[in-house]
C-alpha cells in the first residue's frame, strides 16, 4: 500500500461556520516509506523506528512509527479541514498512549470542543486511532480562525 498523502479538501470555514461538536477525520497508512520520509525530514533515525533487528529485541517486538509522525497529521487536520485556509495554529498538546506499528492504517480525528468568541479561537480534541478504534495519540489544538 502506498503511503501517499490523502487528497484532503481545503476548507475555508469562518469562525461563525464552526460549531461545537463539529468533527473532521481522515485516514493515513503508516508504512516503511512514510517512516523513512519522516526520519529524513526530522533527522530522527532512532533504531526503534529504523532497524527491524534492533526493534525486535525491544519491549515492542518490532519497529514502531515516530510519535511525532503521527502527531504531525494534526497539522493537516487543522490546516486543511478545520478551519482550513483561515487557520493560525497556536498550540498543540500531545500525549502518546500506545505505539503505532508499521503497516497500520490510522484515523486522524478532530472535534471542536470549545469556541472563544472574543478572540476567534477554537479548541479541538485531536486523536489518532488505530484500526480497532483504540486511541494511540490524543491531545488538544488551539487555533485562531482568521476571518
Amino acid at each position: 500500500m502506498a503511503s501517499k498523502s490523502p487528497n484532503l479538501p481545503l476548507h475555508s470555514f469562518s469562525f461563525k461556520d464552526i460549531q461545537i461538536g463539529d468533527t473532521y477525520s481522515f485516514e493515513r497508512f503508516i508504512d516503511d516509506e512514510l517512516v523513512k520520509s519522516f526520519a529524513d525530514m526530522s533527522g530522527d533515525y532512532n533504531p526503534l523506528h529504523m532497524d527491524e533487528i534492533y526493534a525486535a529485541r525491544t519491549q515492542f517486538g518490532g519497529r514502531v512509527a515516530h510519535g511525532m509522525l503521527s502527531a504531525s497529521f494534526f497539522s493537516a487536520l487543522v490546516g486543511m479541514l478545520c478551519p482550513g485556509s483561515h487557520c493560525l495554529y497556536l498550540s498543540q498538546d500531545v500525549r502518546f498512549k500506545k505505539p503505532i506499528f508499521l503497516n497500520t492504517r490510522v484515523v486522524v480525528k478532530g472535534t471542536v470542543t470549545e469556541k472563544s468568541d472574543a478572540v476567534n479561537i477554537i479548541f479541538l480534541r485531536t486523536l489518532v486511532l488505530d484500526k480497532d478504534g483504540v486511541v494511540v495519540v490524543e491531545g488538544e489544538a488551539k487555533v485562531t480562525v482568521m476571518t
